[in-house]
């Protein structure tokens, strides 16, 4: 008896407060995805605040023909980042994309930065370079650019 009277209770819920629990279940969805957001921003400025926050760049120097492998970053002695390079990568890369390779803290003062790369020219020869820069972190973010020239083996760098 009890189960006859659950199934005609159930089928006696009209399409209109279906639709309205639908509506509140989108709403809180909505609600779940902005404190999502907001808690990713909370974070990061938890993780990396202004004050000793350091990022670095890569790009190319010019739209050239040349597949980046491999870039790698040492800063203060110690490596930070290495990344390997997709294709997908290496191509927005040639049309002029920026990549941010790495963010993090450092005190303010002079901290020496070494880069080093590897790739191949469409021919099919190999280019490496190496090469050091001074970051002068002062009170506040800092933003560095390494643009890279991979057909005159080449690393510059631009303080943004």
């Amino acid at each position: 008896m009890l189960l006859l009277a659950g199934i005609v209770n159930a089928q006696s819920v009209s399409r209109g407060e279906i639709r309205g629990l639908d509506e509140q279940i989108q709403d809180v969805k909505k609600d779940v995805i902005d404190l999502t957001a907001e808690l990713t921003q909370l974070e990061e400025k938890l993780l990396f605040p202004s004050n000793t926050q350091v990022s670095f760049f890569v790009s190319f120097a010019d739209a050239q023909l040349f597949d980046l492998e491999a870039v790698q970053l040492k800063l203060n002695d110690e490596i930070v980042a290495h990344h390997l390079y997709t294709f997908r990568e290496i191509e927005a890369l040639q049309k002029g994309g920026v990549q941010r390779i790495y963010t993090g803290n450092v005190q303010t003062g002079s901290h020496p930065l070494e880069v080093s790369f590897i790739g191949k020219s469409p021919a099919g020869k190999e280019h490496r370079a190496n090469a050091s820069y001074r970051v002068d972190k002062a009170v506040g973010p800092k933003f560095v650019e390494i643009k890279i020239a991979g057909a005159e083996s080449a690393i510059n760098f631009k303080d943004w």
